[in-house]
C-alpha cells in the first residue's frame, strides 16, 4: 500500500477538483467532478446532518450515477453552492437526460462555519457563486488547509481545513478520500501536536511525529460548540466498478477512519457524512477479497486525510484559533 503519485484523490483517475473561497467571509466550496458520471452512495452517522439530493444515492432509486459532488462551508446557506455548480454543468452539455433536457445530479453537504469571525453580513446568499467558481477551477491539483469548504472550519482546538490523500493497493486499485474537518472533537492527542491519525500516516505526511508517549484512556470529553456547529464532511472514491450498493458499503467502511482521527467522532452535535464514489474504470478481480481491500483502504486514507487537513491549516486575519503549526512549531 503507498500513496498514489499526488497523494491527492484526484489519483483516482477521471476525478478533478476544485476549490473557491472567500477570506473576508472565511468560507468556501469544494467540488469533486468526473470527466463522466460516476456511481455515488452516502453515509450519515452524525446527528446533525445538512445534505442536498442525498435521499436520490439509495440504491433503490431511479439515478445511479451523479455528475458531480459538493462540500461546502456556510451551513444550510451552503446548500445552494450546489446550484451554482448545476448551472455550470448544465450549460456544458452535463445532466440526466429527461427528454430534450438535461438535469445535473449534484448531492451536497454543509459544514457550519458561521461564528468563526468572518463577514457574514450578506445581502445576498454567496454559496450559489461560490460554487460556480469551484467547478471553473477543477483540476488534478487542488490546495489543502485553509482552502475550500475547510477555510473556515475548526476543531476542538485548532484551525480545521480541507484534506486529501490516496493509496494504491496491491491489487492495482486505487482509493483517495477528500474531507472538510470542522469537528467538535480533536484531531491531536490532548494538548500535543501528536495525530490521533499516527498509526497510518504515510512518507510524514503530517509531521511524522509517530504516536505520543501515552494516550489519555480516562479521557472525558466534553461539548464545546452548540448543537449545529460541527460537521466533517467526506468523499471516498476509488476507480472500482462497484454498484450503489457497494459504493454504500464502502462510504459505511470509511466511517471507521473518521473514528480513528477526530476525538469523540459522530456526537449528537456533528452532522458527519461520508459519500463514497466510484468511476468503475477498474472491474473487481474477486468480488470478495476486492471490497475487503477498498474498505480498509477507505478508512485509513480518510484518517490521513483528516490529519493532512489540519496539518496544513494557514493563518487568516481574523482567525479565532490557531493553526497546527502555530500551535506547535
Amino acid at each position: 500500500m503507498r500513496p498514489g503519485p499526488r497523494n491527492l484523490i484526484t489519483d483516482v483517475s477521471g476525478l478533478v477538483v476544485g476549490n473557491a473561497q472567500d477570506d473576508g467571509l472565511k468560507s468556501g466550496v469544494t467540488v469533486l467532478m468526473g470527466d463522466r458520471p460516476f456511481t455515488a452512495a452516502v453515509h450519515v452517522m452524525g446527528g446533525a446532518p445538512g445534505t442536498r439530493e442525498t435521499d436520490l444515492l439509495a440504491p433503490d432509486k431511479l439515478v445511479q450515477e451523479v455528475d458531480a459532488l459538493v462540500l461546502s462551508g456556510g451551513s444550510a446557506f451552503g446548500l445552494d453552492a450546489a446550484s451554482g455548480v448545476a448551472d455550470g454543468l448544465r450549460l456544458i452539455g452535463r445532466g440526466f437526460a429527461v427528454g430534450d433536457q438535461r438535469v445535473p445530479i449534484v448531492p451536497g453537504a454543509i459544514l457550519f462555519d458561521l461564528l468563526n469571525g468572518g463577514q457574514k453580513g450578506w445581502a445576498e446568499n454567496p454559496y450559489k457563486a461560490l460554487g460556480r467558481r469551484a467547478l471553473d477551477a477543477v483540476g488534478p491539483d487542488f490546495a489543502l488547509g485553509t482552502a475550500g469548504a475547510g477555510t473556515g472550519a475548526s476543531t476542538a482546538g485548532l484551525k480545521g481545513g480541507l484534506g486529501s490523500a490516496s493509496v494504491v493497493l496491491k491489487n492495482g486499485l486505487t482509493v483517495g478520500a477528500l474531507v472538510a474537518v470542522n469537528a467538535l472533537g480533536s484531531v491531536t492527542v490532548e494538548d500535543g501536536p501528536h495525530f490521533w491519525a499516527a498509526p497510518w500516516e504515510l512518507g510524514g505526511e503530517y509531521g511524522g511525529l509517530g504516536l505520543p508517549p501515552s494516550f489519555p484512556a480516562d479521557h472525558e470529553p466534553h461539548p464545546t460548540r452548540r448543537p449545529g456547529e460541527a460537521t466533517t464532511i467526506a468523499i471516498v472514491a476509488t476507480d472500482a466498478l462497484l454498484s450503489q450498493a457497494q459504493a454504500q458499503r464502502l462510504a459505511t467502511a470509511a466511517h471507521d477512519g473518521m473514528a480513528r482521527a477526530i476525538v469523540p467522532s459522530h456526537t449528537p452535535l456533528d452532522g458527519d457524512l461520508v459519500f463514497a464514489a466510484a468511476t468503475g474504470e477498474r472491474p473487481l478481480a474477486d468480488p470478495l477479497a476486492d471490497p475487503f481491500a477498498l474498505g480498509h483502504a477507505a478508512a485509513t486514507c480518510l484518517a490521513r486525510a483528516i490529519a493532512r487537513a489540519v496539518f496544513s491549516a494557514s493563518a487568516r486575519p481574523g482567525d479565532l484559533q490557531p493553526t497546527w503549526s502555530q500551535a506547535f512549531v
